[in-house]
């Protein structure tokens, strides 16, 4: 097994994008409905399948028709869900995504499932021989907290694996340098967007962003996301701003764990920085030209031949 996903599972309902929101009373009319399974984690090991990479996901649903489409549609894309759990208290969570031509996407989400999943969900033996562990939507899983990602990324760690992890971050929620200090003590890989790492530091530049996180810990590559402004990153000092591919965009939802999926590949592939964020951008955009999270995203092939065939702003902040 090449990579876990730990983390939120989700049953995704996305509309197409529609000219405008009707007014309370009316219909709204649009082209099609897309039912996929999302969430980070789902969405991440998606993505690292379609790269070519052997993936499990680990989380929990409920024991409910959303619950077994979610299952059916991990083995679908390629994934392993053997290890995912059922909750007895808890529906599936679920998300509908509205898109609006012009305007950024509305979500109605229900926590569901997420909500249960605990530390005693996981069974440690799952990481034995795996390269990398990723845990996305820390932070929204309330039961699975500070004590349990350390003890799961140390577990981790003795195992030799490389430690991902990327957040949500609730409105209002207040962190200390301390917490932060201790989030990241075993974690290899730091993926959070500009506000999220906003949230997290008060800080707005995405320079001094990644130079805050990487003083907690000098061996963890920091990334900051930035949407259609690139990516901030930091790897023992060197600094690199990347700017982002251009296509044609339908849909934006997941384009950030389709970048984690890219740069996941990029560190197991031992590539240098500048190379493993031009290649998470390229596929960070891709997902973007479909409906949904997964769907237009490239194989590791045509990844490649978009990253030689395009040109990508490349700026060395520091050395």
């Amino acid at each position: 097994m090449d990579v876990i996903c730990l983390g939120i599972l989700v049953a995704d309902l996305f509309a197409s994008p529609m000219p405008a929101l009707p007014a309370p009373g009316q219909l709204g009319l649009t082209d099609r409905f897309l039912l996929g399974a999302g969430g980070c984690a789902t969405n991440t090991a998606a993505c690292l399948s379609r790269l070519g990479r052997h993936v499990k996901v680990l989380g929990k649903v409920g024991n409910d028709l959303f619950g077994n489409f979610v299952l059916n549609d991990l083995r679908r894309l390629g994934v392993d869900s053997s290890s995912v759990s059922r909750s007895r208290t808890h529906p599936t969570s679920g998300t509908v995504i509205i898109n609006v031509e012009g305007e950024d996407r509305r979500y109605f989400h229900c926590i569901g499932a997420n909500a249960d999943f605990t530390f005693a969900d996981i069974d440690c033996s799952v990481l034995d021989g795996v390269r990398a562990l990723y845990v996305g939507g820390y932070m929204v899983m309330p039961k699975f907290g500070a004590e349990d990602l350390t003890q799961l990324f140390r577990a981790a760690k003795q195992r030799s694996i490389k430690t991902v992890l990327d957040v949500v971050t609730p409105a209002g929620l207040a962190f200390s340098r301390s917490q932060l200090e201790e989030m990241l003590d075993c974690t290899d890989v730091f993926l959070p967007n500009d506000d999220e790492a906003y949230a997290m530091t008060g800080l707005k530049d995405a320079v001094a962003q990644v130079d805050y996180f990487s003083q907690l810990n000098p061996e963890c590559d920091v990334v900051i996301t930035l949407g259609k402004r690139g990516a901030v990153a930091c790897r023992k000092g060197e600094v690199i701003r990347a700017g982002a591919y251009q296509v044609k965009s339908v849909d934006e939802s997941g384009a950030g764990d389709a970048f984690a999926a890219g740069f996941i590949t990029g560190m197991l592939e031992a590539w240098s920085l500048e190379k493993t964020l031009s290649f998470a951008s390229a596929v960070g955009a891709s997902c973007t030209r479909a409906l949904g999270c997964t769907e237009g995203v490239f194989k590791f092939d045509e990844a490649l031949a978009f990253v030689a065939e395009h040109s990508l702003k490349i700026e060395r902040i520091r050395k």
